[in-house]
C-alpha cells in the first residue's frame, strides 16, 4: 500500500493550525477550556450559502456569519471592488478630509434612509455606531441649551454592543457584570416578547401599547430634562427575535416627541435587507432621529458601520467653532466604502429586498413545522430573521433552569447542529433559542435543509430533558 503524502501533509497542516490557534489566538465570546484536547473549528472558505472547514466539510451558513453576509460567500465582484480601490487609494481618514468613496456612499445611504436622515457618520462596526449615537445625543443637547439631557433608555435583554457606552446600554446583566462599573445613567424598559407577555397576553396591540408607555413612565420618573435618547432595535435580537406589535413604534415616536427625546433605531442587524427593506424603520413605518447600522452594508466583505443622523441633529455643528470631537481611524475606510457601494448596487441589480419579501412567508412556514415538537414553544421573527424558542413544558411555557440550559445549549445543541451541517446560534442570553438569519440569497431548498437538520437535532435533544 502506497503512502498518501497529500493526506499526510494536510493532516500536518491541520495540526499546525490547531496548535497555533490554541497557543496564540484569543477567540471572541468563547470558552477556551473546551478546546483543550479538542479542535478549534477552522473555516477556510465559503461559496454561496455554504461554508467549508479545514477538513473539507460543508455547512449551511444559517447565520450569515453573524447577521452579516447578505449576498452569500465567494462574490468575486465584491472582492474585485476591494482590490480596485486598494490599488488606487488604500487609506485616508475622514478627519477633515474626504475621499470619493465616502462621499458617494454617504449620498447613497442617505437616499435610502427615511425622512431627513441625511448625515452619515462612518465607523468600522456596529458597537462604534451605537457609541457614536449616544455621544451625539449628549453633545447635541449641550449645544442646544439642554445640558442635563444625558440619560438613555433601552429594553431588557437587548444587545447594543461591547464598547463601554454601548455595553452600558445593553440590557443583558450577565454580559455587563465582568466589566462593571460601567457608564451610569442607563435605564431598562420591557421588550416586546409577546410570547411571554406579563400583561395583555391575549391582546398583542394592547401589550405593545403597554410596553411603549413604560418608556414614558421611565422618562417621567427620571425627569424629561435628563433623558436624551431611547435605543430600540426594529426586531430585538437577544432573547430570540422579538418583532414590534402593531402600533408600538407609532406610540414610541409620540412619546419621544412629547418629551424631546431622540429615537435611535439600532439596525446593526436589521438594516440592508434582513427584513426585506434597506432599513427596518421603513418596514415598521416609523421615523427615527438616528439610525445605527453596520454588518450587511458590505455583506461582510470589509468592515464598516455608520450612524445616520437627521438634519436637525447636524444643524448646531454647522455653526461657528462647533465640532463633534469624535471619530475612528478606520471609519469610512476607502476599501470598505468601495465594497459597500458595489454591495448596494448588487442589491438593486438582483432585487435582493424583493427576494426576501417574496420568500419570508415560506421561510416562516417551513420553520413553523417544528412546532409539532414538544421542545419548541415559539417561532417568531420577520424577513430572514427568526428565533425558535425552546421550552421544557409546552403547555405552561416553562423554560429551562441554568443547569439544564448549560447541558442542552452549550453542552449539546450548538455542537450537534454544527456537526449535522448547520452553522447557527443556540443562544441563552434570554430564554433558550435557536437563531436563524441566513444569507438573503437563500431559497426553499435552504429552508428545508435548515428545518430537517434542526428537527433531527431537537429530537435528540428531547431525550436529554
Amino acid at each position: 500500500m502506497s503512502f498518501d503524502h497529500t493526506r499526510a501533509e494536510g493532516a500536518a497542516e491541520h495540526e499546525r493550525l490547531q496548535e497555533a490557534a490554541r497557543d496564540h489566538l484569543w477567540l471572541h465570546f468563547s470558552r477556551h477550556s473546551v478546546y483543550e484536547g479538542g479542535d478549534v473549528p477552522v473555516i477556510v472558505r465559503g461559496e454561496g450559502a455554504y461554508i467549508y472547514d479545514s477538513h473539507g466539510r460543508r455547512y449551511l451558513d444559517g447565520l450569515a456569519g453573524l447577521f452579516v453576509n447578505q449576498l452569500g460567500h465567494g462574490r468575486t465582484d465584491l472582492a474585485e471592488a476591494a482590490a480596485a480601490q486598494a490599488s488606487q487609494l488604500a487609506f485616508h481618514p475622514l478627519w477633515s478630509y474626504a475621499h470619493p468613496g465616502a462621499i458617494h456612499l454617504a449620498e447613497k445611504v442617505a437616499g435610502y434612509a427615511p425622512g431627513d436622515l441625511n448625515r452619515v457618520f462612518f465607523t468600522t462596526g456596529g458597537g462604534e455606531a451605537v457609541e457614536s449615537a449616544w455621544k451625539l445625543a449628549k453633545h447635541y443637547f449641550k449645544l442646544t441649551g439642554k445640558p442635563g439631557k444625558h440619560k438613555v433608555i433601552s429594553r431588557t435583554i437587548a444587545y447594543h454592543g461591547t464598547p463601554q457606552g454601548a455595553l452600558s446600554i445593553t440590557g443583558i446583566p450577565g454580559m455587563k457584570a465582568p466589566f462593571e462599573p460601567l457608564v451610569p445613567s442607563t435605564f431598562r424598559v420591557p421588550n416586546t416578547n409577546f410570547y411571554r407577555a406579563p400583561y395583555f397576553a391575549d391582546d398583542e396591540y394592547a401589550f405593545g401599547q403597554w410596553a411603549a408607555n413604560e418608556i414614558a413612565t421611565v422618562i417621567e420618573n427620571e425627569g424629561p430634562d435628563t433623558v436624551a435618547a431611547v435605543f430600540l432595535e426594529p426586531v430585538q435580537n437577544s432573547g430570540g427575535c422579538f418583532p414590534p406589535p402593531a402600533g408600538y413604534f407609532e406610540r414610541v415616536r409620540e412619546i419621544c416627541d412629547e418629551y424631546d427625546v431622540l429615537l435611535v433605531s439600532d439596525e446593526v442587524i436589521c438594516a440592508f435587507g434582513r427584513l426585506g427593506h434597506m432599513f427596518g424603520a421603513e418596514r415598521y413605518g416609523y421615523q427615527p432621529d438616528i439610525i445605527t447600522c453596520a454588518k450587511g452594508i458590505t455583506s461582510g466583505y470589509s468592515p464598516l458601520g455608520a450612524m445616520i443622523a437627521s438634519d436637525r441633529l447636524m444643524a448646531p455643528f454647522l455653526e461657528g467653532h462647533n465640532s463633534f470631537l469624535h471619530g475612528y481611524t478606520f471609519g469610512g475606510h476607502p476599501v470598505s466604502t468601495a465594497v459597500a457601494l458595489r454591495n448596494l448596487e448588487i442589491f438593486e441589480e438582483e432585487k435582493i429586498n424583493q427576494h426576501v419579501l417574496d420568500n419570508e412567508a415560506n421561510f416562516r412556514a417551513t420553520l413553523e413545522k417544528l412546532k409539532d415538537l414538544d421542545i419548541v414553544g415559539d417561532v417568531r421573527g420577520d424577513g430572514y430573521f427568526y428565533g425558535i424558542e425552546l421550552v421544557k413544558d409546552k403547555a405552561t411555557k416553562e423554560t429551562f433552569n441554568e443547569v439544564e440550559s448549560e447541558r442542552l445549549l452549550r453542552g449539546f445543541l450548538s455542537k450537534a447542529l454544527y456537526d449535522a451541517g448547520l452553522y447557527c446560534r443556540a443562544d441563552d442570553r434570554g430564554d433558550p433559542v435557536i437563531q436563524l438569519a441566513p444569507p438573503l440569497i437563500c431559497g426553499q431548498e435552504h429552508f428545508d435543509e435548515m428545518e430537517e437538520i434542526i428537527r433531527d437535532v431537537l429530537v435528540q435533544a428531547q431525550t436529554l430533558l
